[in-house]
């Protein structure tokens, strides 16, 4: 059995038709994650454009009470006095697909701690090449500026004992390449340079992916740079030895820098149930060549991202392995026999 906690949204569902006259009558802006912070939106709202169901909730921490959105409903489906509900789920097999996190900005100073204007995430730079990204173009977020100059610097807590992440976080050299394709594609005249330790294009068509990308004019340099600071027009100044060449010190300087952070278990079993974790944290995996999806605890079994750093074709992949498995498990299992009526 499983007992999952369902959060309160303060709307109800049945009566709420998706109208959004709650949204437009909120007087309370905040920043937006869906948008990578770079939009605003409501405390009560509806959380993306493709979100199912089209139905509001409310940002309890940033809602100031004002009653607005209640008055305006025409179905009067806000609830205030909404409660987390407990569920209990009973099942015969589970299979845990919880996904990872990142490591924060504020985890490595010399990349600026997340204090510093124009360095931003990966995650936050998919939003900005978005079709329906907060700016509906790739903008420089402290001024509006078009840039001219982005750089990549891979590895930006991964491989990397000081923050206890030693691995290789896997997808990181493949989205970064793709992204300074869609840059290049965009703003042809950009320049775009990839920081790099290694390389690591391990998947069918990965390397000829990493090809078209030279060949593009994207410029690939072997280094581990820090961030120095920023530039008086905002621009962002980098470090680095150079490690292909005489190994001098280089300075550069461009106009937005994305860090492609490590990728961290985005849920601990500690406290919750008996499945082991490997040192790096992720679910461990007994038979991680022949079985992936089997776990220490029998019926139990772990797809994607949860075993380790993986990327969607991978996921997909162990996705449909573990449901194999769960299924298989289902049919060895001895079912109990009904009693003979009377």
């Amino acid at each position: 059995a499983a007992v999952v906690r369902k959060k309160p949204r303060y709307v109800d569902l049945e009566k709420c038709i998706g109208c959004r006259q709650c949204e437009y009558q909120c007087p309370v802006l905040v920043p937006d994650e869906e948008q990578g912070g770079f939009a605003a939106r409501k405390a009560i709202y509806i959380p993306f454009a493709n979100a199912i169901p089209q139905k509001a909730l409310v940002d309890a921490s940033n809602c100031i009470l004002c009653g607005r959105c209640a008055r305006i409903c025409p179905t009067k489906a806000v609830n205030y006095a909404d409660q987390p509900e407990e569920i209990t789920l009973r099942a015969a097999t589970a299979i845990v697909a919880t996904g990872y996190d990142v490591t924060p900005l504020r985890d490595k100073p010399q990349f600026g701690g997340g204090q510093l204007a124009n360095v931003i995430t990966a995650m936050q730079m998919e939003r900005l090449l978005a079709p329906h990204g907060p700016y509906n173009r790739l903008l420089r977020p402290s001024d509006g500026k078009q840039p001219e100059s982005v750089a990549y610097v891979q590895c930006a807590a991964s491989r990397d004992r000081t923050v206890g992440i030693p691995y290789c976080s896997r997808v990181c050299c493949m989205y970064a390449i793709k992204q300074a394709m869609l840059i290049s594609g965009a703003l042809p005249l950009a320049d775009v340079t990839i920081y790099y330790i290694d390389i690591r294009a391990f998947g069918k068509g990965y390397e000829q992916f990493f090809q078209n990308a030279q060949a593009m004019g994207i410029q690939f340099v072997k280094a581990k740079p820090a961030i120095t600071g920023n530039t008086a027009d905002g621009g962002v100044s980098l470090r680095y030895e150079l490690q292909e060449g005489d190994g001098r010190i280089v300075t550069a300087e461009h106009d937005l820098v994305v860090l492609s952070l490590g990728l961290v278990p985005g849920w601990s079993p500690e406290g919750v149930c008996p499945l082991a974790c490997g040192e790096d944290r992720f679910i461990k995996t007994v038979k991680p060549k022949l079985f992936p999806n089997l776990t220490d605890m029998p019926g139990v079994f772990v797809a994607g991202a949860a075993a380790g750093p993986k990327d969607i074709v991978d996921s997909i992949a162990e996705a449909g392995a573990a449901a194999m498995e769960a299924s298989n498990y289902l049919t060895a299992r001895p079912r109990p026999t009904a009693k003979a009526a009377g």
